[in-house]
């Protein structure tokens, strides 16, 4: 019975959290501003519910953690070194324009001085959680605009972990050695994080491929997600900083694809009591009274950041439709301005009546911030019809997905892979069996650990972005279980599975899949030159490299 009593209030808020995302999007907005509401509305009839153990806390806390465990496996240290200049240049840069902008109207409007920068510094931070929702609801993960965004939110990100520390020292004056001490500890957490990625996580991993099941593999991705925040917790770092060097730690190994597919249903479900506790914090006695204040602020931030993010743009020469795009995609505060407002030493410099005025109007921007992301697309947009060259490869995705995933690295997977390279074609492969990874891997091969039977993995490995899918050991059991829920998926992914006879290609095609008769003794070679055909390769060409292959099969030593 006490089990019971216990879940009540998260059933209750899943059932209310699964109706509000209906109903944003059948009003056609985000679920973002579904759950806001939730959060105001059940705060303000049912409030026991969110406070019932602290349940909604933890999961909100979780949520975000996950978030950025999940950015945190797009950022390996090459793609680290790739974003440098936007981690490093372009964050700061944005920020302090934003700070100056927003710092100085406060200012203006009577403020003292330490005031004005808690507020500046404060507002021009963004959420992680939104941006990164808007990014993944566009499927924009690999263009510019978001590779930025997320590059310019991880130096946010480290710069609150500062914040924080400035707004819990204001009444003791002793900011300065607080922040050296969090710089230092920033810096070993990241050499941790690297030296852990190398000598504890790639053989974790390599081990788990081999002796573990799929819900060993899961525990264990949710112990490194949650073990690498708690770290950083403990270390009096941010909780979300940890959780990101975490996924950079994954993301160095070539299990990232699987443990993506591990921590996304995770993710998803528990950034929604984010949101929801964002919206149950307000109050709703001071939104009541002075909620045209908040709006004005509202406003005020939406268009003092816009002007300072769109004006950092051209300096890491952006073109202005990129600058603006970027710009108002990250217009919105942040969840860290709750924290921030809260403390005492920064409700004394600001003033109690400002501070729950500003944490309304945060709120506010977040509800707002993915509509006025589409409105900032539409108007770059419009500003592309004079488009240079220049502008045009802001939107060209990088790190597009490549046009074809494999399926198996054996004999077949590698003649494949091998006929895709001698033709510069990009490929990803999965393989679930450990020691022919680890052999793919050491030779060179794009391979990584995965079952593509885990419809989980489908979104990870980005089949909606691909052209082919090569099967490379046909199972007929194994296509009439899960690719005809796969077809209905993607319908637009053309599938070329080997078939090791007449029969077997003719079952596969009345499963509506493409079948290519390879016999053994074939190594894969007629499958290939049907991908290759396929792709657009003219027919001498193929023939010319099929020929060669045929040769050093035939005698090792042939040219």
């Amino acid at each position: 019975m006490e089990i019971a009593e216990a879940i009540f209030p998260t059933l209750v808020l899943l059932a209310l959290g699964i109706a509000a995302a209906v109903l944003s999007r059948l009003a056609k907005v985000h679920p973002i501003v579904g759950y806001l509401f939730l959060g105001v509305a059940v705060s303000a009839v049912r409030p026991e519910l969110l406070s019932a153990g602290g349940t909604v806390h933890l999961l909100a806390e979780l949520g975000v953690v996950f978030l950025l465990f999940d950015i945190g496996l797009h950022f390996s240290t090459a793609h680290v070194r790739h974003q440098a200049a936007a981690i490093f240049g372009f964050g700061p840069l944005q920020v302090g324009a934003s700070t100056i902008l927003i710092g100085g109207c406060a200012w203006a409007l009577g403020l003292t001085p330490v005031a004005a920068l808690v507020i500046g510094i404060t507002l021009a931070l963004s959420s992680t959680a939104i941006v990164a929702g808007v990014i993944a609801d566009r499927r924009q993960q690999n263009c510019p605009v978001a590779l930025t965004a997320i590059s310019i939110l991880i130096f946010q990100d480290v710069a609150a972990i500062f914040l924080l520390i400035l707004a819990t020292t204001l009444e003791t004056g002793a900011a300065g050695p607080a922040m050296l001490a969090a710089l230092l500890k920033t810096v070993v957490a990241i050499a941790i994080a690297l030296l852990s990625a190398r000598f504890i996580v790639r053989p974790l991993f390599a081990i788990l491929s081999r002796h573990g099941g799929e819900e060993v593999f899961t525990a264990t991705a949710l112990l490194i997600a949650l073990a690498a925040g708690w770290t950083a917790a403990i270390a009096g770092l941010s909780m979300t900083l940890g959780a990101f060097l975490g996924g950079m730690m994954v993301a160095e190994s070539p299990f990232k694809a699987s443990v993506r597919s591990e921590i996304g249903p995770f993710r998803g479900l528990l950034v929604s009591f984010f949101f929801l506790s964002v919206g149950a914090s307000l109050d709703r006695a001071v939104v009541a009274s002075a909620w045209l204040v908040i709006v004005a602020m509202a406003i005020g931030i939406i268009a003092l950041k816009s002007v300072g993010n769109v004006l950092s743009g051209p300096a890491f020469r952006w073109s202005v439709p990129g600058s603006v795009q970027l710009g108002v995609l990250m217009v919105g505060g942040s969840a860290f301005a709750f924290v921030v407002f809260a403390a005492p030493g920064a409700r004394a410099a600001v003033g109690d009546a400002t501070a729950a005025q500003l944490i309304a109007a945060v709120a506010l921007t977040l509800a707002v911030t993915p509509s006025l992301a589409y409105v900032g697309r539409a108007a770059a947009g419009r500003l592309r019809w004079r488009a240079t060259r220049k502008m045009q490869t802001e939107m060209a995705p990088q790190g597009k997905a490549k046009p074809v995933v494999i399926v198996g690295m054996g004999d077949v997977g590698r003649t494949i892979a091998d006929a895709l390279e001698e033709f510069d074609i990009g490929y990803d492969a999965v393989e679930r069996d450990g020691a022919r990874l680890r052999g793919a891997v050491a030779d060179g091969y794009n391979a990584s650990f995965g079952d593509a039977s885990d419809a989980r993995l489908w979104r990870a490995l980005d089949l909606g972005g691909r052209r082919f899918s090569v099967m490379t050991a046909s199972s007929i059991a194994a296509a009439r279980d899960w690719a005809r829920s796969s077809l209905a998926v993607y319908p637009d992914l053309h599938r070329l599975w080997l078939a090791g006879s007449d029969d077997e290609a003719a079952q596969l095609n009345e499963l509506g899949i493409e079948a290519v008769v390879s016999p053994d003794e074939s190594h894969g070679l007629d499958a290939a030159q049907a991908l290759l055909t396929a792709l657009g390769i003219p027919a001498d060409s193929v023939s010319a490299w099929a020929d060669r292959q045929r040769a050093r099969i035939a005698s090792p030593l042939a040219a």
